[in-house]
């Protein structure tokens, strides 16, 4: 095992899991459903919210607003503050942030929220503005979305490695069966696996199934000392590891790898665990192709194994693998940036017991990770955390 260099997280916790249910269409703002998180948040912990010391969010559709601007909204006077733009891995990346900001007592108590709206327009509108990547060259030529920039991923991908859309299709089935046990998944309605690959094609080799759902919704979670939880008689789990990586591997033609492959080592070593320790993973589930090469990246299995170790495993909540047990992204939807928060909070509540109809027996490590920022052909950011619950 790799030994860690870094200085250990010892003493930050995590605390409060919150999700404030998704909707397909909002007419509300970004910030009212940030607000409401913030608003779980102070009551979850049973502390006021001057108590909140620290602030990070991420959001697409805050307009001009950051999170200063939402420290008057809100009435909140912080002595750390950051808001952080990576989409998929800004749950990760806050986390990390926050943990160092309460470990050097520069903030007592951080409150991480993501949060977004979905208006009508708001997914084009998004896309238009994304970066100034894809206002030059890819929204002015048609291909506006993810979905063909994904596409293009996921077909050398599967011809590379020899992944089928049925290997890609089970991870996609699993997780709509353990949505139909979260009542806050969007999706209600069974899948099966003919069904998934009768779906219409989206961009092949993306077809329906593979796709997330963009809806409105928030996500947030605070951070703190252990001290500082244990005063206030809230459950907690330990941070034991993260990594964090941006364009990494810049020089392959195209993406059949991510930031994590670069970390892996490090993030164990850190924890002072290793893959087969982990009680359930959460990984960040945009499309399912970028699942199958997280568990390669992420030390499951070699590089070009996925698909074989997506067919010798259960990925339900009641399986061998336990993973995105919420139902994930591609059935619980998309609420913008919230999405990089989903499995970590998920994690989160697995750890602390507190999954409900999710829960996974005698859950107390957890792994959750993070992906985001699209350039045509691979995602620049990525992320991961390693948990622990009190029992560990």
């Amino acid at each position: 095992m790799t030994n860690s260099l870094r200085a250990p997280y010892d003493g930050v916790v995590i605390a409060a899991p919150v999700t404030i249910p998704y909707v397909r269409y909002s007419i509300e703002s970004a910030q009212w459903w940030i607000g409401r998180a913030l608003n779980a948040l102070v009551a979850q912990a049973g502390i006021k919210a001057s108590d909140i010391d620290g602030l990070c969010v991420s959001s697409f559709t805050m307009g001009t607003d950051s999170g200063v601007g939402l420290t008057q909204h809100f009435g909140l006077c912080v002595r750390w503050l950051d808001t952080i733009p990576l989409g998929g891995a800004s749950a990760i990346a806050g986390l990390r942030k926050a943990a160092r900001a309460v470990q050097a007592r520069d903030a007592d108590i951080v409150a991480c929220v993501a949060g977004d709206t979905n208006h009508v327009d708001s997914f084009r509108l998004t896309l238009e503005n994304f970066s100034r990547f894809n206002q030059d060259a890819v929204y002015p030529y048609g291909a506006g979305g993810a979905n063909s920039s994904f596409a293009l991923i996921a077909r050398n991908y599967m011809r590379t490695f020899g992944v089928t859309r049925e290997d890609v299709g089970k991870i996609a089935v699993a997780q709509r069966a353990n949505a139909l046990r979260n009542p806050h998944a969007l999706m209600k309605a069974p899948l099966t696996m003919e069904q998934y690959l009768a779906a219409r094609p989206i961009s092949d080799p993306i077809h329906l199934f593979d796709c997330v759902m963009p809806c409105a919704g928030a996500e947030a979670f605070l951070v703190m000392r252990d001290e500082t939880a244990a005063s206030l008689g809230l459950p907690a789990a330990r941070l034991l590891s993260t990594i964090e990586r941006h364009n990494a591997f810049a020089d392959d033609p195209m993406q059949v790898r991510g930031g994590w492959a670069m970390d892996v080592g490090e993030l164990y070593a850190m924890a002072g665990v290793k893959p087969d320790d982990l009680d359930i993973v959460q990984t960040y589930d945009d499309y399912p192709i970028i699942t199958m090469m997280q568990f390669e990246d992420l030390g499951f299995c070699r590089k070009g194994e996925g698909a074989a170790f997506v067919r010798q495993h259960d990925l339900t909540i009641d399986g061998d693998f336990p993973h995105n047990t919420s139902g994930g992204q591609l059935s619980v939807g998309q609420a913008g940036a919230a999405g990089a928060y989903l499995g970590l909070v998920e994690g989160l509540r697995q750890v602390l017991g507190t999954a409900g109809t999710t829960q996974v027996r005698n859950a107390s490590l957890a792994l959750a990770s993070g992906f985001g920022m699209i350039n045509y052909d691979r995602g620049l950011a990525s992320g991961a955390a390693i948990l622990a619950g009190p029992s560990r």
